[in-house]
């Protein structure tokens, strides 16, 4: 009898360890899929300027930071980030972005994501049409109880500069 129970200890054992791999996996992939759609709802909401949506995507904290494409653009906290949102809205029409090569990476534990893009960037601004390729669209998210939130965020231009020396 004892080894019986034993026998089956050591198969229940090994049916829990062999699964827990496979969860984990599946809760990895759930959440990078999490994180690609914030991603896509963050273009949907700023294609329609919907700002609802827009409050969805961010976390309410005080201590959240977006880095814009302009120097002076370090915006700290939600109401600071919500104020040059609703004046973004207010300054451009028609905006069509195009996402390309997205990075997404979940940390082990399941709780962080950090990201990367690229973004064409087109809109109206001043009655003129303006574009924008290849905007640097970086940052890192928290899953939190409402789901997946950003905290911080950086787009930035690249500069069509040639670093390279000549000789």
């Amino acid at each position: 009898m004892k080894k019986i129970a034993v026998t089956f200890l050591t198969l229940l054992l090994i049916v829990a360890a062999c699964n827990t791999p496979v969860k984990q996996k599946a809760d990895h992939q759930d959440n990078k899929k999490a994180v690609a759609n914030v991603l896509e709802k963050y273009v949907i909401a700023n294609e329609n300027q919907d700002f609802s949506m827009i409050e969805q995507i961010w976390a309410p904290d005080s201590d959240i930071i977006l880095f814009g494409t302009n120097s002076e653009e370090k915006l700290m906290g939600w109401e600071n980030i919500k104020r040059a949102i609703k004046q973004q809205f207010t300054s451009i029409s028609e905006t069509y972005i195009s996402p390309t090569n997205q990075f997404i990476r979940i940390a082990p534990d399941q709780s962080v994501a950090w990201f990367a893009e690229l973004l064409n960037y087109n809109f109206v601004y001043n009655g003129k049409a303006q574009s924008f390729e290849g905007v640097r669209f970086t940052g890192v998210m928290e899953k939190r109880n409402d789901g997946w939130k950003i905290v911080q965020a950086h787009l930035s231009i690249p500069a069509h500069v040639d670093l390279r020396t000549k000789k």
